[in-house]
């Protein structure tokens, strides 16, 4: 339907300044968000993130002094048993970096606004993982997915997919079909039962609608107050005022010792820490390093990346596109294909921006298992290939667009395990990333998901990386 019609029976949104929340929230509490994938970062602006977890890597996190760190546990690209494995690593290593900080910790659980990932899974492990470790296990479940900025708002508990003015619910859309973590449920009570199988029945998950949300904190504290303790609430949001009440009502809530396990969307930790929305990063704010052209990596194949794809390359119509077949890339032509593509990057980058793109034809393997695994052999190749490139021809910046391809290039490729987010390229989407070790630093990065934007974004994003300020002397 039509995002007005949708919209037009709902109360009036309330208006809280994120200073209120942030003023709310415990100034001893830091919160670890475990991100599935690295386009978790592209709401909030000024917070480490990691993409290693060794106990010296959560110790400079922990004395940034901010009040979350991110970090990059790419389990969305995993198989369940590694997923899981990764969580209560994160989980172990924190808490003693934490006792060693003099610090108390949460964990959040960072999934995809259009419900993609591992869910219940990391929830039960996270909730699993605190009481093994002698904590107490949350005594609420929360689920915010929106992600207004993108498109993505819950309303009666229904999530939907809005573009163009017209509101979608999410389980006709593409991303419904995903070949790993498909669904069909757009009502997210009836997601939580198909994704449990049946364990937690659609009666028992509590919607936090949005006619309680809009009616006040006190509303939405006395509503949660009495869920029984286990208990899974799915919450409406349509606005960043909607989540800043729902933050101030948790926070109320923990004063009283009733605490709530989070799996969010992008924007929902910002709400919740009160950082105010922030601006979107200009050039004079970036440190570049070197005068090459740029290197924007696509592995995303939704058609919405394709389009990305095409408008950049229209509006930088001398820019070099090198391109790596899929196929190739899963066969025995592998190490000749990279070889040959690593070189042509190389030569081109001298004189500007080249672009690498996977063929844009999908291939899926025979399961969710099978289709996994390409989807890593791909990204490897990019991997690879950007390794190479920063060998022979360090970028001035690089661009991955897609959140596998963002994650393995950011980890591996860069080989970033620190950074700091410096904030949105655009307004509340794609996240700008300063190295802080490793032969990445001095090249900014820009983790791009592959869902998210208009057209024209990923060229914007290139216009203010490629014809900024110059790199430092």
């Amino acid at each position: 339907m039509r995002i007005e019609d949708l919209l037009a029976p709902l109360p009036s949104a309330l208006q809280i300044p994120a200073s209120d929340v942030a003023a709310a929230r415990p100034d001893d509490l830091v919160l670890i968000v475990l991100d599935d994938d690295p386009t978790g970062t592209q709401s909030v602006a000024g917070l480490p993130v990691l993409t290693r977890w060794d106990p010296d890597d959560l110790d400079w996190a922990l004395a940034q002094g901010a009040p979350a760190v991110y970090v990059l546990t790419n389990t969305r690209s995993l198989a369940e048993t590694d997923a899981a494995r990764r969580n209560r690593e994160v989980v172990a290593t924190a808490l003693a970096a934490a006792e060693r900080a003099g610090v108390r910790v949460r964990f959040v659980s960072r999934g995809d606004s259009t419900l993609r990932g591992h869910f219940p899974l990391e929830t039960d492990v996270l909730r699993d993982a605190i009481v093994e470790h002698g904590g107490t296990a949350p005594h609420l479940t929360v689920l915010v997915p929106a992600f207004p900025e993108a498109g993505r708002i819950t309303v009666d508990a229904v999530h939907h997919w809005v573009v163009d003015g017209e509101a979608t619910p999410v389980g006709e859309t593409p991303f419904a079909a995903d070949a790993s973590f498909g669904y069909r449920a757009s009502d997210l009570r009836d997601w939580v039962a198909e994704k449990t199988a049946g364990g937690i029945p659609r009666d028992d998950v509590a919607a936090l609608t949005i006619d309680i949300i809009r009616a006040g904190a006190t509303a939405v504290a006395a509503f949660l107050r009495q869920l029984p303790a286990g208990t899974v609430v799915v919450a409406d949001a349509v606005d960043e005022h909607d989540m800043r009440q729902l933050a101030l009502a948790l926070h109320a809530l923990d004063r009283e010792g009733v605490d709530a396990l989070l799996r969010i969307g992008p924007p929902y930790l910002r709400a919740h820490i009160g950082q105010p929305i922030p601006e979107p990063v200009t050039a004079d704010r970036i440190d570049f390093a070197h005068e090459r052209g740029g290197l924007v990596v696509v592995g995303s194949h939704v058609p919405l990346t394709t389009a990305q794809l095409e408008a950049l390359q229209a509006d930088r119509p001398g820019t070099v596109a090198v391109e790596l077949d899929v196929r190739a890339l899963v066969d025995e032509r592998r190490e000749a294909h990279l070889q040959s593509r690593a070189d042509a990057v190389a030569t081109a980058i001298a004189n500007g921006t080249v672009i690498v793109h996977t063929s844009r034809e999908l291939v899926t393997g025979r399961d969710g298992e099978e289709s996994l695994e390409i989807a890593r052999r791909v990204s490897a190749g990019l991997v690879e290939l950007v390794a190479r490139v920063l060998e022979l021809a360090p970028p001035r910046f690089v661009i991955a667009k897609g959140g596998i391809t963002s994650s393995d290039v950011a980890s591996e490729a860069l080989q970033i395990r620190r950074a700091q987010v410096v904030g949105p390229m655009l307004p509340g989407i794609v996240s700008l990333w300063q190295p802080q070790l490793g032969p990445a630093v001095g090249i900014p990065y820009v983790v791009f998901a592959g869902n998210v934007g208009a057209t024209d974004s990923l060229a914007r994003v290139v216009r203010t990386l490629a014809d900024g300020a110059h790199p430092r002397g």
